[in-house]
């Protein structure tokens, strides 16, 4: 048996990181897909939403670098979740469990949502990520260099919603 899933869209929310009782980590959001067809010379489009999971690394760094807009394809598997809710009523949905993720941003594109550059970006490869040299970081459009002594005193703002990783060099998924 083959159970296959690539989809390409957009996130329809922010990644809803958390971490099981053994400390691996458990990613949810969901993407939404469309589709462009003709009925009788009438153009339409269809909208599907899925639900994804991401796990372990993966999950991290998607909770890094994605956000609520962000271009995506995803490769995994399709996923029959059961469960009985709060009224005794069975429910059920398919969602997929991501195995390999490609970020399509580019920078301009979506700049919140840590993009990174059309073509630049690879499906993940062995050990489940692409084995790329890192790419050097340019100012979007528009920006103006500072002094390189205004940078050198110059500290980023903390943030206390997004967690920071330690990703080494040859970690990075692009």
């Amino acid at each position: 048996m083959y159970n296959k899933v690539i989809l390409v869209g957009n996130l329809t929310r922010d990644i809803e990181l958390r971490y099981s009782q053994g400390g691996m980590a458990i990613a949810n959001t969901a993407i939404a897909t469309s589709r462009k067809f003709t009925v009788n010379g009438e153009k339409k489009e269809e909208v599907c939403f899925v639900d994804i999971t991401f796990f372990a690394r993966s999950a991290e760094i998607a909770n890094q670098y994605l956000r609520k807009g962000s271009k995506i394809l995803v490769e995994g598997r399709l996923n029959f979740d059961q469960w009985v809710d709060q009224n005794g009523q069975k429910r059920s949905k398919h969602s997929v469990v991501v195995e390999t993720m490609q970020m399509l941003d580019s920078k301009g594109e979506n700049q919140g949502a840590g993009g990174y550059p059309a073509g630049q970006s690879q499906a993940p490869q062995q050990g489940g990520y692409a084995s790329q040299q890192p790419q050097s970081y340019r100012e979007p459009a528009g920006t103006q260099q500072q002094p390189s002594s205004y940078s050198q005193n110059k500290q980023m703002p903390q943030s206390s919603s997004i967690p920071e990783i330690d990703i080494d060099e040859d970690e990075i998924p692009f």
